[in-house]
């Protein structure tokens, strides 16, 4: 027993030893800081590098899996596929020239540093520090390591490893190999991962056979592959990188300036790409995946995207827009876009770029609906709704459409005329929307303001407009450009009693084993409120007034849409007849159409906002309607009378020439009563005018002018009013055809 408690009292005693000599070394000051400095540094080495990759993973072979993305009913619309396009290549087989290419825009420095750029770490350090933005100052390397070994996701640790790394990576291989395997690994956009996957999917050839125009425009894909890629979203991008990379070429001395203009000048033949569905749409919600997740994780990890798009309503709204382009074709009309949501929530249901993704004679690829285009006249209806805001007009203001001139100073005379070449005296407000008359807008909008005006625009959603000095009374017209997007934004806002809604695309993000990234909740969505509920609804229950369009659009028209008598919708055609609008909306659908040539040219004279792009939204809006009321979007969604009247509109009965009260003290003039709806409190119950002795052109029967001969002029009594900016009009009297002249900005 003795025996069996001796070792055990020595490894007490052992045990006591080791402690005192801890308590001992801790009480030490220097001790205590050496260790907690070691015990830091290990922590904050073991959190970077832990895990950290082997360099010699550069050579293994990845596995990547799909990315799908889905309609909101789970149908499958687009995949970026499981199986990578890479076929390795050895550097002596790509073309010297491809290989200049590449280090010109991407690493000119790269046979000379150690797998980082002094310059670029130093800038990256400074944004980082000052700017609070991470950027970083990739070399080949970097790039080689980032994309084969790391995340793409943008984080001081990803940054430090990647730096460790690549050292390491530098003194493992030679530059030759690091450039071989830059080449063999880096994403060129779509599923090609290697520049040889990227020549045969863009060109259908080899790299070797590359030309120096071909190999500068793939040089230029790799710093952002999604954007850059010609058969991305934005193709155009890929010609202007191209030019970025051999006017470097030429500044690094690796061609003439005359090898670089002839590369400019030759014409890119690509390869026909697979074709999938809403392809536009599909290639916009990637460009949004990539900017999140990086070209990586969207290509190659396996994302399963649930977007908002209603894939039946997409395939109708193609066929729609396609069929009745083609009957345009006469018409000179080359191209159609069209986009539908749901204004409460912003969702896009439907997204047609063009008439054919595919289409090489208007360049199909391209995205209408993110292209700057002129309005026309659908931008009036935000311009009317700014003055009904600040009340400088009601439903019932009285316009003068007569002939006008607006001086302003240091620009020449404007004298905007009508879309039919007609004047129509005196005109109210609804009047004058709903029939889309330019000169009484042009009047709105100079008693806006342009600088108030653009100011509105801007927080309704148009995101083109900028500084109101580069533009003039004409922007009511359409003479600024606007994105086809931006327009379902700002209508949206009237859709939406007074609340702009943005545009979204995906509602959940999940990876390939379910685990659920993002997820958007439609219910509890909550947009801005920019404009009240009161002018909204006036605005919409003016443009869904069939009667108010009817002096210029007719009874029966395309824009009345069978079995929806709710639809509110505006027109627009340029006076050039360049671009051709209809949007329209109720609260449950918005749809926006547009038909013209994408490259501007000219429609002929027979296209207007009636027999060109409305028999387009017509169809898509009654398709879409249909589904939305019967609560297909949201099963709570039930078909009504809208617009709804808010508590803050009041109606009234007012005299149908002056559109005051009849007991004005102007008198009823003879009129008979009209009902209207006004924001409360502001009821006009009297004008300026009545029966008032005047100076007629008895020869014309026509107010009397500066340049009418004495012996012409004779005075008699007629009824009168003066419009918002003083212009005298006489009510049964000829229109004059001398235009009155008004200086802008005005004075009161």
């Amino acid at each position: 027993m003795k025996n069996k408690e001796k070792p055990t009292i020595k490894k007490s005693i052992k045990k006591k030893k080791f402690f005192l000599k801890i308590k001992k070394y801790f009480k030490n000051e220097k001790s205590r800081k050496k260790f907690l400095f070691v015990f830091v540094v290990g922590t904050v080495l073991l959190w970077l590098f832990w895990g950290i990759p082997l360099p010699t993973n550069l050579s293994s072979e990845q596995y990547p899996v799909s990315t799908k993305l889905f309609d909101r009913n789970g149908k499958l619309i687009y995949e970026i596929y499981t199986e990578k396009r890479r076929t390795p290549i050895d550097l002596e087989d790509i073309p010297e020239h491809v290989k200049l290419a590449t280090i010109s825009i991407e690493d000119k420095d790269f046979y000379k540093h150690y797998g980082f750029s002094p310059i670029g770490i130093t800038r990256a350090a400074v944004n980082i520090v000052f700017k609070r933005k991470l950027q970083g100052g990739s070399t080949l390397t970097q790039q080689l390591v980032k994309n084969a070994l790391l995340t793409p996701h943008r984080t001081i640790r990803r940054k430090i490893r990647e730096f460790v790394l690549s050292m390491i990576v530098e003194a493992i291989y030679s530059k030759d190999q690091i450039l071989e395997m830059y080449f063999n690994q880096i994403p060129y956009g779509s599923t090609a991962y290697g520049i040889e996957a990227a020549t045969e999917l863009y060109f259908d050839k080899t790299v070797k056979d590359l030309s120096l125009a071909e190999g500068a425009l793939l040089a230029g894909i790799t710093q952002a592959p999604t954007r850059y890629s010609p058969f991305g979203a934005h193709p155009e991008l890929a010609k202007g990188r191209q030019e970025t990379v051999l006017r470097r070429m030429v500044e690094d001395g690796h061609i003439t300036s005359e090898e670089a203009d002839e590369a400019m000048k030759e014409e890119i033949i690509y390869a026909e790409p697979e074709k999938q569905q809403a392809t536009h749409f599909a290639l916009w919600v990637k460009e949004q995946l990539a900017e999140k997740y990086g070209d990586a994780v969207v290509e190659q990890g396996g994302l399963r995207v649930t977007t908002t798009l209603d894939l039946e309503l997409q395939e109708f709204a193609e066929t729609t827009v396609a069929t009745e382009v083609a009957k345009l074709e006469r018409y000179d009309v080359g191209n159609g876009a069209s986009l539908v949501t749901r204004p409460k929530s912003g969702e896009i249901l439907a997204m047609v770029g063009s008439k054919d993704y595919f289409a090489e004679d208007e360049d199909g690829k391209v995205n209408i609906i993110f292209a700057n285009r002129q309005p026309g006249s659908s931008i009036k209806p935000l311009n009317y709704a700014l003055a009904f805001r600040d009340e400088r007009i009601t439903p019932s203001t009285v316009l003068a459409d007569v002939p006008t001139c607006f001086t302003v100073a240091g620009q020449p005379l404007y004298c905007p005329r009508n879309y039919d070449g007609e004047f129509h005296g005196a005109v109210q407000a609804r009047f004058a929307l709903g029939s889309s008359f330019n000169l009484p807008a042009v009047k709105v909008l100079a008693l806006n303001g342009l600088d108030n005006f653009v100011e509105f625009a801007t927080n309704m959603g148009i995101t083109t407009f900028t500084d109101p000095s580069n533009y003039g009374l004409s922007l009511t017209l359409g003479g600024g450009e606007v994105k086809p997007y931006d327009m379902a934004v700002a209508f949206g806002v009237f859709a939406n009693q007074g609340i702009k809604q943005p545009l979204i695309s995906i509602l959940k993000v999940e990876d390939w084993r379910g685990k659920v990234l993002e997820e958007t909740n439609i219910d509890e969505i909550e947009g801005d409120r920019v404009l009240d509920p009161d002018v909204s609804f006036l605005i919409s229950h003016i443009l869904h007034d069939n009667n108010a369009r009817t002096p210029a659009f007719g009874e029966s028209s395309y824009l009345n849409v069978g079995g929806h008598p709710e639809v509110s919708v505006k027109t627009g055609t340029t006076n050039d007849r360049r671009d051709n609008w209809t949007i329209g909306y109720t609260s449950h659908i918005l749809v926006v159409t547009w038909v013209g040539n994408n490259d501007n040219s000219p429609m002929s004279g027979a296209v207007s906002g009636v027999s060109g792009a409305s028999p387009i939204w017509n169809k898509i809006i009654r398709e879409a309607l249909s589904k939305a009321e019967d609560g297909f979007y949201n099963e709570e969604e039930q078909s009504h009378a809208w617009p709804l009247q808010p508590s803050g509109v009041v109606g009234a009965t007012v005299c149908s020439t002056t559109g005051v009260l009849p007991s004005g003290p102007e008198g009823d003039l003879g009129c008979p009563p009209r009902f209207e709806y006004f924001l409360s409190g502001n009821i006009p119950e009297a004008i300026e005018g009545g029966n008032q002795d005047i100076q007629i052109d008895k020869t014309t029967g026509a107010l009397a002018n500066p340049d009418t001969p004495p012996e012409n002029i004779e005075t008699q009594n007629h009824p009168v009013i003066y419009d918002p900016l003083g212009t005298l009009m006489c009510l049964d009297c000829i229109i004059p055809e001398k235009a009155v002249t008004v200086r802008y900005p005005l004075s009161f």
